[in-house]
């Protein structure tokens, strides 16, 4: 079983809430909108870390983390990207990127809005954290934990907290 933390849109802003929060998670994913190579250094030494850019990420983030990662953890696929819609309406590359992969769980941020939402018609559960920086419209800040065991998600939990 692996804990996983996971955040979007923290656009160079990285509340110490985070730090309490995924204190006892194995890995943290980030769905893009990071801000700064800071932020990513702090992430880095805190935790087991994977990350995509966002639309807001300069050079120095897009050098190092890639716009989409493919990859298995325990026997489940993981896709992730910044930009990807939500079903039924993804965007032309994640539909793409759905039908090449055939991921079991599909993760996005960009839009600052929390959603878990089983797409039944590609089998998987769209997963956006919300977002938990001080840059948008949302009043309040949002990650995600959740545990994955074996094929499984587990004890999927929302964590609100003030900006």
């Amino acid at each position: 079983m692996v804990k996983i933390g996971l955040l979007s849109d923290t656009h160079g802003y990285l509340a110490p809430q985070v730090f309490k929060h995924f204190d006892d998670v194995d890995e943290i994913w980030h769905a893009g909108d990071l801000g700064n190579i800071e932020l990513c250094n702090a992430l880095e030494k805190f935790k087991p870390f994977r990350a995509v850019y966002g639309n807001i990420d300069g050079n120095d983030i897009r050098i190092r983390y890639p716009d989409f990662l493919n990859f298995k953890i325990e026997n489940v696929s993981v896709l992730m990207t910044h930009i990807g819609g939500y079903p039924p309406k993804y965007n032309a590359f994640s539909k793409q990127l759905i039908q090449q992969y055939h991921p079991h769980v599909f993760i996005c941020g960009h839009s600052h809005i929390l959603k878990v939402i089983p797409d039944n018609t590609n089998q998987l559960l769209h997963i956006n954290p919300g977002a938990s920086g001080k840059h948008g419209w949302q009043k309040i800040n949002t990650l995600i934990k959740f545990e994955v065991d074996n094929d499984q998600l587990k004890n999927l939990n929302v964590i609100e907290f003030q900006r």
